[in-house]
């Protein structure tokens, strides 16, 4: 017999538990005398609560005798510390080698910018292009080709698909296995 932890008794004693977990307690507690006797002390504790809770009575004017002893307290040492007035600023905040430092950051930042956004186009024979042959897809650069075949198949039975950013795919279902094949190409 699996004993209920701690807390589910402490539960069952205020009444604070749902609808079966009670049920089973219940039915636990007709056959154990232990775990009776813990509820029996929860409960007996619940009932001396109510007197250990009660605030003991404070000395209000104590209480506020101490609170004005700490502000006059604050209040002298601010005194002692200064007259609370801003300074003005000795130094100038933007010096001839602080401008010079700022300006030439500045400049470096947007010349970076210039330079990465302009970047020089490849040349015409080194693009990679993507194209359909009679028997399956070709991806070439320069003068080196890949090609990837449509084996079995004749051209007029492959669909092909073309992407805007490169990508060309070709589908088609294998006369021999029956098996839909599907390729595709990504080219950069």
């Amino acid at each position: 017999m699996k004993h209920p932890n701690q807390a589910t008794l402490a539960l069952h004693a205020g009444g604070d538990l749902g609808f079966f977990a009670r049920w089973r307690t219940e039915r636990h507690l007709a056959q154990c005398e232990s775990c009776r006797d813990e509820i029996a002390a929860f409960e007996g504790i619940r009932e001396t609560l109510p007197e250990l809770s009660e605030i003991p009575e404070i000395q209000w004017s104590r209480l506020a005798a101490e609170m004005k002893a700490n502000v006059r307290l604050g209040l002298a040492a601010g005194e002692c510390v200064g007259n609370g007035g801003s300074s003005a600023r000795t130094t100038r905040l933007f010096t001839g080698a602080r401008a010079a430092v700022a300006l030439a950051s500045i400049v470096t930042m947007v010349a970076t910018g210039v330079l990465l956004q302009n970047t020089t186009p490849a040349r015409a024979d080194q693009r990679t292009v993507v194209q359909s042959t009679e028997d399956g897809i070709q991806v070439g650069t320069g003068d080196q080709a890949f090609r990837l075949m449509n084996t079995g198949v004749s051209a007029d039975n492959v669909t092909l698909s073309v992407g805007a950013q490169g990508s060309m795919g070709a589908r088609y279902v294998d006369p021999k296995t029956g098996y839909v094949t599907i390729n595709s190409v990504y080219a950069e």
